[in-house]
Order: structure tokens, then C-alpha cells, then sequence
């Protein structure tokens, strides 16, 4: 039975010591917690947010697996294998099904400039090489690599198991063009925080965000009223969570939302090098935006 992906899909954040060289899997289970009470619809670990870039092999296959068996099927769950090559996203893809993820989300990242068809052939292998439904993601920004709507629906029609996409350009005219070329058959996920609202008016079938860390309800409280077709109560909330969302894009995923949880509680360690923690300004900030919140 395929798993339906909707609403709010929160990102996790991978905790680290204090001198960021082990994993703190005890606090990662802590924020898995705390984004299951906050109602998120689905998970996804190891994207952006969670450092996947940043980790051993091991490291990955610990986050991954531990992951997974703390989730235990209690809300879907969204793993990102990207890497560089196609051979270790393969690995992690396989690793990750056969930890039982729901879904797997593949970035082509990639240092040298890659060919359409070479990106093709990459989603190909990797999805000749799992049954589990992949998540095609396009993030230019943090990948190098930027999938025309044309490529990414060819993707979808000749890759089986590549059946929705998570667009993160920035770029709302994609995910209008996504609805108009897909003719609305190809479920399209929102990953650009502040363009939440206008891509839930586009179509998306649900939001990809590490805010679910710190605003849970806010933003749950947004895609209800999405769902109720209310647009002017999903209009306030959205410019009253405007300001934080526009934060955490800025200061950079890692940085903001583990600051966030150490403001809330939650000790997450500080991102791995080279990637600087949120400095003293920066927390100060952030603890106004989230004090104007509560």
C-alpha cells in the first residue's frame, strides 16, 4: 500500500556533542519526540537541516537506522540519500529501505556540472535499485544543480518509483508550471519556508520545514485552514509566522533551528564545521521572533 504524504513535513536536526565529533542519539530521539507531539504528518531526516552532507558513512548509516526505529511507524518517514555519487546515494538508498523508510528523497548534488542526461541516469539507477517511492528534490541553492520542470516531469514519467517532487527554488512559477505540465497528477511539496502560503495556493500537497521544530502548531494551524479553504485565517497566520520563517532561510537551517531548540530546551549541540552556530545577535533575534510567537 502506497503512503499518502501531506501537510507538514518536519525536518530533523542531527544533535552532536559539545565538541561536535559524536552523535548524541539520545537528544536526536528527544527531537523526534517533540515533532511527533507537535502533529507533523510526516518526517524526513538527514535533509539539510539534519547535516546529512556532513556525516561518515557510519555516522549516516547511525542517524538513518536510529532514525527509523524511533519514528517506528508512528507518522511516515521521508529519508534524504543524496551524496555525490550515484553509488553511495544507491547504498543509502537501499540502506534506508531496508530500515523501512517510507519514502527516500534524492537531491542530485554534484561538483561538477552535470548533463540532463546525466541527472536522469542518476534518478534511474537509484530507482532501478529500491522499490520504495523516491521524492525528487530541486534545490539549486544547496546542490549546484537546477532541474527545469520539463526534466523533472520526464523524471516522473520514466523513473516508476519517482512519484512526487519537492520544489525549493524559490521560484513559485515552478510550482505553477509543476500543476499546469503535470495536469495535477504529480504532487509537488513546498521547500522554501516563505513561500508556503502561496504554494499551498498553487497546489502543494504539503510543506517540507525544520520550523515544525520550533512552531508546530503554527504551523499546523496553517495548513488547517488550507484544508478549510478559510484563506483569509490562512493568510494571518501565515505573515504572523512570516518573520521567523524569513530567519531561519537567512541564518541557514542547521544554525537557527538548533539555536531554536536550545532556547526551547532541547540541547542539539552546534552544527559541524566549517558551518558556524548562531551568534549572539543572531540568538537574540531569534528568541524575540519566537518570544512574539507564544
Amino acid at each position: 500500500m502506497t503512503t499518502h504524504f501531506h501537510g507538514i513535513i518536519g525536518y530533523t536536526v542531527t544533535p552532536f556533542s559539545a565538541d561536535g565529533e559524536r552523535l548524541d542519539l539520545a537528544a536526536l530521539g528527544q527531537s523526534i519526540e517533540r515533532l511527533i507531539a507537535g502533529g507533523v504528518q510526516a518526517i524526513a531526516p538527514l535533509g539539510s537541516t539534519g547535516e546529512g552532507a556532513y556525516l561518515s558513512d557510519r555516522e549516516w548509516d547511525e542517524v538513518a537506522a536510529f532514525s527509523l526505529a524511533h519514528i517506528a511507524g508512528r507518522v511516515p518517514s521521508i529519508v534524504s540519500v543524496s551524496d555525490l555519487t550515484t553509488a553511495s546515494a544507491m547504498r543509502r538508498a537501499r540502506y534506508a529501505e531496508q530500515h523501512g523508510a517510507d519514502a527516500l528523497m534524492v537531491l542530485p548534488a554534484a561538483y561538477w556540472k552535470l548533463s540532463e542526461a546525466e541527472i536522469l541516469q542518476h534518478y534511474r539507477n537509484i530507482g532501478d535499485c529500491v522499490d520504495t517511492p523516491i521524492m525528487l528534490y530541486n534545490n539549486p541553492a544547496t546542490s549546484g544543480t537546477d532541474m527545469s520542470v520539463e526534466l523533472i516531469l520526464r523524471i516522473v514519467a520514466e523513473v516508476d518509483n519517482v512519484t512526487m517532487v519537492k520544489e525549493s527554488s524559490g521560484d513559485i512559477q515552478r510550482m505553477h508550471k509543476l500543476q499546469q505540465l503535470g495536469e495535477g497528477q504529480v504532487p509537488f511539496y513546498n521547500g522554501c519556508n516563505p513561500l508556503a502560503l502561496e504554494a499551498f495556493v498553487a497546489g502543494a500537497t504539503g510543506w517540507c520545514t525544520a520550523a515544525a521544530n520550533l512552531i508546530p502548531a503554527l504551523n499546523q494551524q496553517l495548513y488547517q485552514a488550507v484544508l478549510s479553504n478559510d484563506l483569509g485565517q490562512a493568510q494571518a497566520l501565515f505573515y504572523r509566522q512570516l518573520p521567523l520563517l524569513e530567519f531561519i532561510l537567512k541564518g541557514g537551517l542547521p544554525a537557527t533551528i538548533k539555536a531554536g531548540l536550545a532556547l526551547t530546551g532541547l540541547d542539539m549541540g552546534a552544527p559541524r564545521k566549517p558551518v558556524f552556530a548562531l551568534d549572539a545577535a543572531g540568538q537574540a533575534r531569534l528568541a524575540q521572533l519566537l518570544e512574539a510567537l507564544r
